[in-house]
């Protein structure tokens, strides 16, 4: 336990659960960015120039070398960043298929579903149950759900799966420095990105004109929320985490309404409601041992 922790107990304990909020804002404001980049190189190159540049950002931050890792944390690393891969490519792609609510609301199932599954308690399935009805109230009913892609919707419900096994390997490392674990998944993830971004769309990815923009979505939507998310991971449980991101697709509709006044339906609102009720019965039920951090390597 550090001393800040003996210090201020109240502040380290707000401190996980604030910079999973900052995360989802950074993401939200991050997606804005790809959308100036999908219409020009498509969703592979995009997703490349998210991972690449992102890990190119963490290792010189973090400058990883510097940690002592293990065999098994390395190799828990080669998962997690198999999983980032997975996650960012396939959202993408589905993106180009779908409007990004709905394939946010789909893609919110993987870590939805782990939440239930290490739920204990009533108020645990209460919380989970919460956070899966404002994901249906942000998703369109009737014939709107009937016009959606249903490749899109696939890869959507794919990049949920390899969202929960990014949460499951992400907490097997919070013994491991978060700058560590992330600047190095990240650099796995991009080896089998960026590639897939070249052979996509070839010399245009180097296009100068590309390069600001691809910065602020690294920035944004990759360097800065995974590095809080892995701290944040550090200090709470998979179900706690899963509940609590289940207000991602609630944070970027207010994001919508402040910075492009995009209209919120009354529908959206209640679906905004449920998740943050859902977030807030998620951090106050997690218990102060469940939330301890584990131990650094």
């Amino acid at each position: 336990m550090s001393a800040y922790s003996i210090r201020y107990p109240i502040l380290a304990r707000a401190a996980p659960y604030v910079a999973v909020v900052l995360a989802m804002i950074s993401f939200s404001i991050g997606a804005s960015f790809a959308k100036t980049l999908f219409p020009v190189i498509g969703a592979p190159a995009t997703t490349a120039y998210r991972v690449g540049l992102a890990a190119l950002l963490l290792v010189a931050i973090w400058r990883p070398w510097r940690f002592k890792l293990t065999q098994k944390s390395l190799g828990t690393m080669l998962l997690y960043g198999l999983s980032v891969a997975g996650m960012n490519l396939l959202f993408f792609m589905s993106l180009e298929r779908l409007p990004i609510g709905p394939a946010l609301a789909i893609e919110f199932t993987g870590p939805l579903a782990l939440a239930l599954m290490h739920a204990r308690k009533p108020v645990h399935f209460v919380c989970v149950g919460l956070a899966v009805v404002g994901i249906l109230l942000l998703l369109p009913l009737g014939e709107q759900a009937r016009n959606l892609d249903p490749i899109g919707m696939a890869l959507a419900a794919v990049a949920g799966v390899f969202w929960a096994l990014y949460i499951v390997f992400g907490r097997k490392l919070a013994g491991v420095h978060p700058g560590a674990s992330v600047s190095i998944g990240m650099v796995i993830a991009a080896v089998i990105i960026v590639p897939i971004g070249v052979a996509n769309v070839g010399a245009a990815m180097f296009n100068p004109a590309l390069i600001l923009p691809a910065l602020a979505l690294a920035l944004l939507s990759s360097a800065i929320p995974y590095t809080l998310e892995m701290f944040a991971l550090r200090h709470m449980p998979e179900r706690t985490f899963g509940v609590m991101i289940s207000a991602d697709p609630a944070v970027g509709a207010l994001a919508g309404l402040i910075i492009v006044h995009e209209h919120l339906s009354g529908q959206q609102w209640l679906a905004i409601l449920a998740v943050v009720a859902a977030a807030a019965g998620a951090v106050a039920t997690t218990k102060k041992e469940e939330a301890q951090t584990l131990p650094a390597e």
